[in-house]
């Protein structure tokens, strides 16, 4: 019966151990995937609920000098103001649906108590990435607008310079237009009186599950692919008997190692003796 001795060898220890960081990590990446999934489903519960209910007035969901809550984004609300062209902004390194690059329009609408909402008006195409373009005026005078609530971006690419940003976030708008502001931002849906020319839209999102679940299953797939082929290969050495042949000739190997290293001290302890034995005979012939 052939022996599983070869298991306790440093080569196939070490290929356990690969196969067992392999299998972790797969395990590990699926369960994120499945995760991301169950965070999709919630958001597009969260949308779907709220692109369905009826626009708000603004006050009845957003605050000033708080940010908007996840589970209002994509909800519709109202607002009457005045657009503060002055202060129009630029997101820059924004593209349509089709993938054509352009820029946001985002204009703050002051109202009568002095607060300014952030609205994205739409998306202008442009040639290339100009801070300043050129773009369509707002309606003007007092304008009452309906959009759907955003929550505000993070990091370093929500800084406001020159009128130009390449996130959007109420927080860094308000402190640079200097204007107490309405946490989150309004992605525009109608505005009444309309403008003479109107920019694109922002697209409702996407409400499919994306592909987290087949990408979770692929993950798993690949661990138990790494540990079905761990056995297998194990089995064929074991039926095959390479286990064996292989320490046999490591055995061999290092038999024959010490047999050079054996006959090289033997030789070198032969030429010792033959000096010794010439030594000993010259000193007999002097004395």
């Amino acid at each position: 019966m052939r022996s599983l001795r070869f298991l306790l060898s440093r080569r196939w220890a070490l290929f356990a151990l690969a196969v067992v960081v392999v299998a972790w990590g797969t395990w590990w990446l699926g369960q994120w995937q499945f995760h991301r999934l169950h965070d999709r489903k919630a958001d597009n519960r969260i949308v779907e609920t709220n692109e369905i209910r009826s626009a708000d007035p603004i006050d009845d969901v957003l605050t000033v000098g708080m940010g908007a809550a996840k589970d209002d984004e994509w909800r519709l609300v109202t607002v009457t103001g005045t657009y503060d062209t002055a202060h129009t902004i630029t997101w820059r390194y924004r593209s349509d649906d089709d993938g054509a690059p352009g820029v946001d329009v985002v204009v703050p609408l002051v109202t009568d108590a002095g607060n300014a909402v952030v609205v994205d008006r739409g998306f202008l195409q442009t040639d290339a990435d100009d801070k300043r373009p050129d773009v369509p005026a707002p309606p003007s005078g007092r304008v009452t607008i309906t959009g759907y609530v955003r929550v505000d971006g993070s990091g370093s690419s929500t800084r406001v310079d020159d009128l130009s940003t390449r996130a959007l976030s109420s927080r860094t708008v308000g402190a640079a237009i200097g204007t107490p502001v309405y946490g989150g931002w309004l992605a525009l849906h109608s505005e009444d009186p309309k403008p003479a020319q109107a920019l694109e839209p922002m697209s409702l999102p996407d409400l499919g599950n994306g592909p987290h679940f087949f990408y979770g299953l692929q993950w798993w797939f690949f661990g138990i692919l790494a540990v079905f082929g761990f056995f297998y290969l194990l089995y064929d050495e074991w039926r095959t008997g390479k286990g064996d042949e292989l320490a046999a000739d490591r055995r061999r190997a290092k038999q024959d190692r010490s047999n050079a290293r054996a006959a090289k001290s033997s030789r070198k302890q032969a030429v010792r003796e033959a000096y010794k034995a010439a030594y000993e005979k010259e000193r007999a012939g002097r004395d």
